[in-house]
């Protein structure tokens, strides 16, 4: 096939695949970020990707001159040989160290004012990597109730314009917290603590998740960052704060799913209670705090809806809903997940 019909047919199809990879969307992109920390690495990398780019113009530039001026044709002379220029050497290795130096101010301005020391006044948030899902323990969310400690999972809720402090730790193997437009990768360790902060600018929910390989449902273990205005974050605070209707206080259609919850079973882990707490009723402190479960858009490490229909496909079969899951299979009927469905969706 002649070259032309290749280019005639290549380039479209080129172009065409360059735009489709452009076109997005891209909800976890870093090019958009939302805090001052996201904007000081964006910063940071578009400097270094200009500076790194003038030098691919050079160099290429310079590589297709010589390589047209001389290349070989009939006829033509041997170019002359020659041992060397002591100008153009010391050029070409003075270059590169001064742009290091260029690059290496800003980076090293970057790392010092990113190393995690939450601002005066800030929100301070403790983060535990579990496999496969976050914990979120909310301290001094109201600076006059020293006591005040809200327990979440997932879903991580924040108030626009408010510094936040966050102290990152695991409870089991090695995690990796990422929500690209807040900013940078923090690595959880078991008996260590990592920092991140910053102060998010913009209402809006910012998916993320755990960046560092840690088993079978790694790629299942996600996180949603919910920025609201601080109305709705006080709102959802006192909500958080709400106990749960006691279950004699239940009507018979929630009742019968509470009881569901609160059943023993031959094995006791194989309980809703022996692993999951509920403020009031149980203490299991294995799986998520389940006490606001209905304040939440996404179960599962962020991974199904929190609908009637997400719920009831968890309850049937954990693990394979989320290959490797640690809650097990506890064998619910059609009947009790018909009954406990609704008294989870009553947990607001």
């Amino acid at each position: 096939m002649p070259v032309s019909r290749y280019l005639r047919w290549g380039l479209p199809l080129l172009l065409a695949w360059v735009l489709g990879a452009c076109a997005g969307p891209f909800p976890q992109t870093t090019f958009r970020p939302v805090s001052e920390f996201g904007v000081r690495l964006n910063d940071l990398y578009l400097a270094v990707f200009w500076w790194a780019m003038g030098v691919f113009v050079v160099v290429e530039g310079l590589l297709v001159y010589v390589l047209i001026r001389y290349r070989a044709r009939p006829g033509a002379a041997a170019p002359a040989r020659g041992h060397g220029n002591t100008i153009l050497e010391i050029t070409w290795t003075m270059a590169p160290v001064l742009i290091l130096l260029v690059i290496a101010v800003p980076t090293m301005r970057a790392i010092f004012e990113s190393d995690g020391t939450p601002a005066a006044g800030a929100l301070k948030i403790d983060v535990v990597g579990h496999q496969w899902w976050w914990e979120y323990r909310y301290h001094r969310v109201d600076p006059a109730d020293s006591t005040a400690l809200l327990v979440t999972a997932n879903e991580l809720h924040l108030p626009r314009g408010k510094p936040v402090g966050l102290e990152m730790t695991s409870g089991d193997v090695i995690h990796s917290f990422w929500a690209p437009r807040l900013g940078g990768k923090r690595d959880v360790i078991r008996g260590r603590i990592n920092r991140l902060a910053f102060t998010p600018d913009s209402v809006g929910v910012f998916t993320g998740q755990c960046a560092e390989f840690c088993g079978a449902s790694h790629a299942n273990m996600r996180l949603r960052v919910v920025v609201e205005d601080s109305a709705t974050f006080a709102a959802w605070v006192k909500g958080q704060r709400t106990p749960p209707t006691p279950a004699d206080k239940l009507p018979p259609q929630l009742k019968a799913g509470f009881d569901v919850f609160a059943t023993m079973r031959d094995e006791p882990t194989n309980s809703c209670m022996a692993c999951h707490t509920l403020e009031g009723v149980a203490g299991g402190m294995m799986g998520p705090n389940l006490t606001h479960l209905a304040s939440r858009s996404m179960i599962a490490g962020a991974t199904i809806p929190n609908t009637a229909e997400g719920l009831a496909r968890w309850l049937r079969d954990p693990p394979a809903a989320k290959p490797g899951s640690l809650m097990p299979k506890i064998g619910l009927t059609e009947e009790e997940i018909a009954r406990l469905v609704p008294y989870l969706q009553s947990l607001k």
